[in-house]
């Protein structure tokens, strides 16, 4: 039995050690309230800034979401480094990542012979080391600053430095629920904790405020991204009325949402998995540039087409045309002129130094109204756009002539209280190439972060999931050579982090496509059988088929009948994917349709 002064000495001082059991408690349970309170009495028992630098990592960072920061470290780094320093052989380290199918787990029983039994290293180190790693220039020098900080850590120490670095924690905590457990810990609402969170991008911060009971004295810092409002599908104009009377009505574009944030003349852009992509359309802060002031608005950027010989009308084009923009490190003057852009805004967050997402839908689009009413008539805008017809093509009109290729437009609005007249603009939203319809309630404010029935999406009738490849095999004739056959999973809930596979699709993607996810599956394989790989669950795919059926073929006890991938989704991450309550959802109602489905 340890002595009680070393087992204080551990839990006071080396609170590098304690965070690593604390995680691993929370690994432990499925239950959120068990993880909300021992979160919680870790926050009370450290410091401030312990506590402070700790709630980073325990939302799966090595800096606060606002810093534009990253380690710059791959796997294979990674690898390297826990190699050198256990002296483990090749087969020794497959086996062990293998066995876990993260590497941090895998260092954990790799160290377990030559790291030292009682930790020397705080949480306060540990932040001063990541950004000693990325500030450092060059392979050599990062691996060298990990290798002298993992040779200090115990080995369960070091299993949760590997985890934070690869940004992957695996304990089954979300960030909602670290501000959840700061609530708790310092007696403050969790609303507010969450607002702080928001505003500042900054939950160190933000919880350093609610310790002095401060988190009114937040304020928004531009330039980090907020959370988007999602929508529910919805199968029926006749269904979208049972949850509101009355109605905007937009197009629903098929492009990648996206954030923009503006202050004076800067603009930046996020994708709906917060990630920067201004570099892959580096015309659009030009043409941002023509508002004025600090504002946040959310919008859908699409690839566009205006007629040979028009000045005034345009016409979205569909995903796989803006998807020829996406990562790409340099996008060059020929891209963006076969693919040229319009950034399509359909709502305000932030403006005249103002959180507006409390303000209803109605509120913010007359806001919205005016924000593209007052740049049209900036002195020396570079481009300015408005529109002319409610629900028709997309109308562009510049102000000042620059580059044909970026263009700005305050989303057509219409107005709709009835289910007939609904289902008339949705076919016409068909007729223009567009997804469907956009249905939100005219008395909704904008939720971050959240799924629920206040905004709506109606598209065509063909079902389709989210969903994420949990295993590939190798294909047959000419695609033997390649992965090309896909088992993919849903959530098992909305809050978890359980997979649960619902059909295998080999169909729908080009050999290009395929050829660059085999390469892909081939370095992020988890266990190879051969003619089978079970591969990480990153590669998020959109798949379509024609109904649902009850099967024990795979363990979410559903399979998808002749299922078919429509596109890859890299705009979105695995925690985004549906869930299994949605595969019921729509083997429910289908059954009228589909009276022996099962």
């Amino acid at each position: 039995m340890a002595h009680p002064f070393a087992r204080m000495y551990i839990e006071t001082v080396h609170c590098m050690y304690r965070f690593a059991q604390i995680a691993e408690a929370i690994g432990a349970t499925t239950k959120k309230t068990e993880k909300v309170r021992l979160l919680a009495e870790y926050f009370q028992s450290r410091s401030l800034e312990e506590a402070a630098a700790s709630a980073i990592f325990f939302s799966g960072r090595a800096f606060a979401a606002y810093e534009e920061i990253t380690l710059q470290v791959g796997g294979t780094m990674l690898w390297s480094v826990v190699q050198a320093i256990s002296g483990a052989p090749d087969a020794v380290m497959t086996a062990a990542y293998r066995k876990y199918g993260d590497l941090g787990s895998a260092a954990s029983d790799l160290l377990g012979g030559v790291a030292p039994r009682i930790g020397s290293v705080n949480v306060i180190d540990v932040a001063r080391e990541f950004r000693r790693i990325a500030e450092s220039r060059g392979a050599a020098a990062k691996a060298g600053f990990i290798r002298l900080l993992l040779a200090k850590l115990t080995p369960l120490e070091a299993k949760y430095v590997v985890k934070i670095i690869s940004g992957d924690l695996r304990i089954g905590l979300r960030e909602s629920l670290v501000e959840e457990a700061i609530a708790k810990a310092y007696g403050d609402p969790a609303a507010e904790v969450q607002r702080a969170n928001m505003l500042l991008g900054d939950i160190g911060e933000t919880l350093r405020l609610a310790a002095d009971h401060r988190l009114g004295d937040a304020h928004m810092r531009l330039f980090h991204p907020i959370g988007f409002m999602l929508a529910s599908p919805a199968e029926t104009a006749e269904e979208a009325f049972t949850y509101f009377e009355h109605a905007q009505v937009e197009d629903k574009y098929d492009g990648i949402r996206a954030q923009a944030h503006v202050q004076n003349g800067e603009a930046r852009i996020y994708s709906r998995t917060l990630d920067e992509i201004t570099e892959s359309f580096p015309e659009l802060p030009d043409a941002l540039s023509a508002f004025t002031g600090e504002l946040i608005l959310d919008g859908e950027i699409v690839a566009w087409h205006r007629p040979e010989g028009a000045t005034d009308v345009g016409r979205a084009l569909p995903f796989t045309e803006i998807q020829k923009r996406l990562g790409r490190k340099r996008v060059t003057q020929s891209l963006m002129r076969e693919v040229p852009v319009a950034y399509v805004v359909f709502d305000v967050l932030y403006a005249d130094r103002q959180l507006v997402i409390d303000r209803s839908l109605a509120v913010r689009g007359a806001l919205l109204d005016r924000i593209f009413a007052d740049a049209v008539q900036f002195p020396g805008a570079k481009r300015a756009i408005k529109t002319r017809t409610p629900q028709g093509q997309l109308a562009f009109e510049p102000v000042v002539e620059t580059s044909p290729t970026a263009q700005v437009l305050r989303a057509p609005v219409s107005r709709s209280d009835s289910a007939e007249d609904l289902a008339q603009i949705f076919e016409q939203a068909l007729e223009r190439g567009n997804e469907g319809l956009m249905i939100k309630d005219l008395n909704s404010p904008y939720s971050p972060g959240r799924r629920g029935k206040s905004w709506l999406k109606l598209k065509r009738e063909l079902a389709t999931l989210d969903v994420v490849v949990t295993a590939v095999e190798f294909g047959h004739g000419k695609r033997a050579s390649v992965l090309s056959d896909y088992t993919f999973a849903v959530r098992a809930s909305e809050n978890g982090d359980e997979l649960l596979n619902v059909g295998k699709a080999y169909s729908g993607l080009t050999d290009v496509e395929i050829a660059e996810m085999t390469k892909w599956f081939l370095e992020h394989t988890i266990d190879d059988e051969g003619w089978r790989r079970s591969v990480e669950p990153q590669i998020v795919i959109e798949v379509a088929f024609n109904a649902v059926m009850i099967s024990d073929r795979h363990n979410s006890g559903f399979a998808l009948r002749f299922p078919r991938i429509l596109r890859l989704r890299p705009d979105k991450t695995p925690d985004q994917i549906d869930t299994l309550e949605r595969v019921r959802e729509i083997f429910e109602r289908q059954k009228k349709s589909y009276p022996k489905v099962s």
